[in-house]
């Protein structure tokens, strides 16, 4: 996966593009995001991922609603609720090939139950007064992705400090440069 908005739910919404491309790529983001224990093999095929990009199109919006202070539209809230209505597959504790104990699925997931799992994230965090006012849009040039701001002071400014926060940093150096050359 790659990248971490603090939430399963916000990593759907950052996952764009060849991220999610076909339903092997889903059954990727599925195991790195943690909504399926690793190691977990999700028969995730075209209708899955017709599914999950229509539930990303949903948090989308709701997430852009709630950052702009609005409500969310009523029909998006009904349809994030019903996909949280579907009983995610159950975790249970079992002996890893070490002897420790490691997270499994009692039964192969099946995609309404791993919907309802993020749009239950989703519930959540939308929910939680104090995850609501974490919520954050990346400053970086170019760059929209949404994430959970638990920084100390709660001032971070960047999705990641090695991606855009790197590239700030840069073009900040890159100005100072040229305007000392400049004046010299």
């Amino acid at each position: 996966m790659g990248w971490d908005a603090g939430r399963v739910c916000l990593n759907l919404v950052a996952a764009r593009g060849e991220r999610l491309g076909s339903g092997a790529a889903l059954g990727e983001w599925l195991g790195g995001s943690g909504v399926v224990p690793a190691g977990t093999e999700p028969a995730a095929d075209g209708e899955w991922l017709a599914a999950f990009l229509g539930l990303r199109e949903v948090l989308e919006r709701v997430v852009a609603a709630e950052l702009a202070g609005e409500r969310g539209a009523a029909a998006d809230i009904a349809e994030l609720n019903r996909l949280a209505l579907a009983a995610p597959p159950a975790p249970c504790a079992v002996l890893g090939e070490d002897g420790t104990l490691v997270r499994a699925l009692a039964a192969p997931p099946d995609r309404a139950g791993l919907l309802a799992a993020v749009a239950r994230d989703a519930v959540d965090l939308l929910t939680d007064p104090l995850a609501r006012s974490q919520l954050r849009v990346c400053e970086g040039e170019s760059c929209e992705l949404v994430y959970l701001d638990t920084s100390r002071g709660r001032r971070r400014r960047w999705c990641s400090s090695e991606v855009c926060g790197n590239r700030e940093r840069v073009a900040r150096h890159r100005r100072r440069t040229t305007m000392t050359r400049a004046r010299g």
